[in-house]
């Protein structure tokens, strides 16, 4: 038995394994998300359980940890928008996951400029520095969770972000969750080749 190591068992009720798992799969891509409800009312939620899932055809995915108006509007319409969550939006992205009644517009209600999306009807958000277009692919419940897929059908990028017709970490500067309260800001960067 290795005495230097603290052991968590996952079946142990005192040990918390959400906060726990939280804290140790750092740093965590945002998906600021949003999507409309049947009735035409919008959302705008972070999801930090967010990757890429398959490169060719494209499909990204994020998880609604419960039951939230993200995944009930996702549901009902089939279309959602992943805003990138940039470091000057990061006060906006926090307080856009606050408990909005279902009603809402986190966007209005935040004073957070929208515009048309390029091919679904979820609007992106104006300030972020890109905005990834879905249409519902799957879903997959685990749990108390659901994961969501989707399949992407356009990636709309701001052009003062690309360099060389690429996106650059320097202009998208993204920000990521972390453990408990803690955020990561735009990290350090470093290029190493592959081997061939």
């Amino acid at each position: 038995m290795d005495r230097a190591r603290t052991v968590f068992r996952s079946d142990d009720p005192e040990v918390n394994v959400y906060r726990l798992m939280t804290a140790l799969v750092v740093p965590r891509p945002i998906a600021w998300v949003s999507s409309l409800s049947a009735a035409g009312v919008g959302n705008l939620a972070p999801h930090s359980f967010f990757t890429v899932s398959c490169a060719r055809p494209p499909i990204v995915q994020f998880t609604s940890v419960g039951d939230k108006d993200t995944l009930a509007n996702v549901l009902a319409t089939g279309e959602f928008v992943v805003n990138v969550a940039s470091r000057p939006m990061m006060d906006l992205v926090n307080d856009s996951s606050a408990s909005f009644d279902p009603g809402v517009d986190e966007a209005v209600a935040l004073g957070i400029e929208t515009e048309p999306s390029e091919l679904v009807r979820p609007r992106r958000v104006v300030a972020s520095p890109a905005s990834i277009e879905c249409t519902l692919h799957s879903t997959l419940e685990l749990g108390d969770s659901t994961i969501v897929l989707g399949d992407v059908v356009a990636t709309t990028v701001r052009r003062e972000v690309l360099v060389g017709g690429h996106p650059a970490m320097e202009h998208l500067q993204p920000v990521s969750r972390l453990g408990r309260d803690e955020w990561g800001l735009p990290p350090e960067v470093v290029s190493v080749r592959r081997p061939s």
